[in-house]
């Protein structure tokens, strides 16, 4: 889990440095916001590992951010820890149902948050992302950042290689243009849609025809990774 993006959204400076203390000692990078405006900003554009959302906030609450962030396609996968004051039984219910994977009540040990923190990531990180993912012969490796057909290494770009992780964790299912540039390039990244077409023709070059029937044109959506003929 080192190297992992954490964003904290509490209003309360204190409590946000605190958190960050504890989160930076154990290796994980921190990001901050104190409402619900600049932790949504702060998502699209930097779209952390896992969000820490502080129940209570200032005008828009932690868990109508919450509900609003797992509507959204570009960010409904982002794993969320609700941190909160309230201890009744049908707040931590609220909180899961609207797509909450875990819940710390205040106060609370910084042991016990990076505790909670570890194995929240641990259930929400797919193969691909820390561990190797194999499909058809086809192997990409994060940690070594390689990608290999039937064990030859190939030469493969960094937008590339990023497009092609993201694929191989998101397979079967058709993204937009727009949808990809959120994802690979980031949110604040101002690109052309055509890009995408660029990136994707030379991916399948780099792949070789061995594999280049997975990453398919959806005609009129997009893209998509699958291994299915149609």
């Amino acid at each position: 889990m080192i190297g992992k993006t954490v964003l904290i959204v509490d209003d309360e400076p204190a409590i946000r440095e605190m958190i960050a203390v504890a989160l930076e000692m154990a290796n994980y990078e921190c990001l901050e916001a104190a409402d619900a405006r600049e932790a949504h900003a702060t998502i699209i554009d930097k779209q952390p590992d896992i969000i820490l959302l502080d129940w209570m906030l200032p005008g828009t609450s932690g868990i109508e951010l919450a509900r609003r962030l797992k509507k959204e396609d570009t960010t409904a996968d982002i794993p969320i820890i609700m941190l909160t004051a309230k201890v009744e039984e049908d707040n931590k219910i609220r909180g899961l149902e609207v797509g909450a994977d875990d819940y710390i009540t205040k106060p609370f040990s910084p042991r016990e948050l990076v505790a909670r923190l570890k194995a929240v990531l641990r259930r929400a990180t797919p193969p691909g992302v820390d561990s190797p993912i194999e499909v058809n012969g086809l192997t990409l490796d994060p940690s070594s950042h390689r990608v290999a057909s039937n064990d030859d290494p190939l030469n493969i770009g960094p937008t590339e290689y990023r497009l092609l992780q993201f694929f191989m964790t998101h397979q079967e299912r058709v993204y937009t243009r727009s949808q990809l540039l959120d994802q690979v390039w980031g949110g604040n990244v101002y690109v052309e849609e055509r890009t995408v077409d660029v990136h994707i023709r030379r991916l399948r070059i780099a792949v070789g025809k061995q594999h280049d029937h997975l990453i398919q044109t959806v005609r009129g959506a997009g893209y998509r990774f699958s291994t299915r003929s149609t």
